[in-house]
């Protein structure tokens, strides 16, 4: 006995400990069946099955409700027999709830998007704070669609031709800017069309008055043409002539060139006949010094055998032989030095001509050097009076293309002239359509100011004379040459087509 009640009272502590920690939060708890043998162990392994199924049903449930907060209603929990299947119930009143509460709010949400916001919610069927939802999403509704009733309305009179109306209701939020913004809106609309009534009259007055000066301009475009015209082929003249001018200098400079090459050359060759002569004059001087060498010793050979005589007279019969020998030998210095006196005397003559020679040759080459000189200075002039006479012909001829221009740009405003006073008549006739047109709206202006007739155009200051015929155009001499196409008319503006007089209202709406 005492055995069984230690185990009992070990079996209790257990489910104690089981007990205590499940409250603690401890799910993964058990009781260690193998601590208990017998019986108390097959208890033990019931209550931990009745544990473990307890905590997967309630799992299970927390994990289906977590799918219905997310917005996952797909899943059902699973069917429990007994009182279990009063918490099934409640979870499936849940799901009832959330998927009703979706339909309404999906009926009203796909109303909206279609653009009908007259749908209204079913709130007597929920309770609470689905109620409150669904009341909240009627009243959506029900601004949103006064607030787009208003502004339809108000857009409905613009479109009717009605500027006086407004919205007067207060509208909250958003749609309460919206109405301010669509007041502003028509208001800014009805001063406009109000300042295009004041404003049309003098329209048509001054276009009949621009008309009028359209016409005296012309004339004067006209006049201008012909100046320019008569300007012009002067200066295709003038440009012919300096084209001449041009080409004469060019040729010019290319013979001075030639004769500048030619005076070079000849300096050239001066120069190295001047290089020739000191060569010679250098070499004459060369050989009088070898010849003053030569008859110094002729001289001295002289003296040395006059003393070899005296010493041989000395010597008396016995230098008798010598004394020949001496006589020999200084007559033959005497006949080198008569020879060596000739030949200086020609070599110092040739010297003289030589060097009057190179001295009469330098001064041609410094004469040749000055003609060389004056020759390239005349080359440069002429080289800059071709090139000034190619600038004055490049210049002359962008002169010529300028005035050119000029006179066909005059004839397009000729052209332009006529063209604006015909749009200026157009503009008239449309200025008064505008005012017809404009009359359809109503304002609180003109509700309040008597109708005004369409003011009649002011006549213009003389009487337009008939167009003259568009002068001849003169092709000018550069496109005669190269065949060219005479520059385009400029294309009429495009005039309007006048308005019926029977348009309706929609009609002069849409055109506004």
């Amino acid at each position: 006995m005492e055995d069984a009640a230690a185990a009992l009272r070990k079996f209790a502590q257990a489910q104690q400990v089981l007990f205590d920690e499940q409250k603690a939060g401890d799910l993964d708890s058990r009781i260690d069946a193998e601590n208990f043998p017998g019986a108390f162990g097959v208890m033990a392994e019931q209550v931990n099955a009745l544990v473990a199924s307890f905590i997967d049903e309630n799992l299970h449930i927390i994990d289906v409700i977590g799918d219905y907060g997310r917005g996952d209603l797909s899943r059902d929990v699973n069917r429990m027999p007994g009182k279990k299947a009063e918490a099934i119930k409640s979870v499936d009143a849940v799901k009832a709830s959330l998927l009703a509460v979706n339909s309404e709010i999906k009926t009203l949400v796909d109303a909206a998007v279609a653009g009908d916001f007259s749908k209204r919610g079913d709130a007597s069927r929920f309770d609470f704070v689905y109620r409150e939802l669904v009341e909240r999403l009627d009243q959506l509704m029900a601004t949103s669609q006064n607030g787009l009733t208003e502004v339809g309305t108000l857009l409905s009179a613009v479109a009717d031709g009605d500027l006086t109306r407004r919205i007067e209701v207060q509208l909250p939020g958003q749609f309460g800017q919206l109405a301010g913004d669509a007041n502003r809106t028509v208001e800014g609309l009805a001063q406009i069309v109000g300042n295009i009534r004041q404003t049309s009259d003098g329209i048509s007055a001054a276009s009949g008055e621009i008309a009028a000066g359209n016409s005296d301009l012309s004339m004067r475009t006209e006049q201008q043409a012909a100046s320019l015209e008569e300007t012009a082929s002067s200066m295709e003249e003038l440009t012919s002539t300096v084209k001449q001018n041009a080409d004469n200098a060019r040729q010019a400079n290319q013979l001075a060139q030639g004769a500048a090459g030619v005076a070079a050359q000849g300096g050239e060759v001066v120069q190295q006949v001047v290089a020739t002569m000191s060569a010679i004059e250098a070499s004459s001087k060369k050989i009088a010094d070898i010849i003053s060498v030569i008859d110094g010793i002729a001289f001295q050979t002289n003296i040395l055998a006059l003393n070899a005589a005296v010493e041989a007279a000395r010597a008396g019969e016995q230098g008798r032989g010598f004394a020949v020998v001496a006589g020999e030998v200084r007559a033959l210095a005497q006949r080198s030095a008569g020879a060596a006196k000739e030949i200086k005397q020609l070599i110092e003559e040739s010297v003289g001509k030589v060097t009057d020679g190179s001295a009469l040759v330098r001064q041609a080459g410094n004469t040749m050097g000055e003609i060389v000189s004056s020759v390239q200075r005349v080359t440069d002039i002429i080289a800059d009076i071709s090139a000034a006479s190619q600038e004055q012909s490049s210049g002359i001829e962008q002169v010529n293309q300028a005035i050119t221009q000029m006179d066909e740009g005059t004839q397009q405003n000729a052209a332009l002239v006529e063209q604006a006073s015909a749009s200026a008549e157009s503009m008239r006739q449309q200025a008064t359509q505008l005012v017809e047109a404009v009359s359809a709206f109503r304002t609180a202006a003109a509700a309040a100011a008597p109708a005004r007739a369409v003011a009649t155009p002011a006549a213009p200051r003389a009487a337009a004379a008939p167009p003259a015929a568009a002068p001849v155009r003169r092709q000018s001499t550069t496109a005669r040459k190269t065949g060219a196409a005479a520059a385009p008319a400029p294309t009429p503006l495009r005039s309007r087509a006048p308005a019926t007089a029977g348009s309706g209202g929609d009609q002069h709406w849409q055109e506004f």
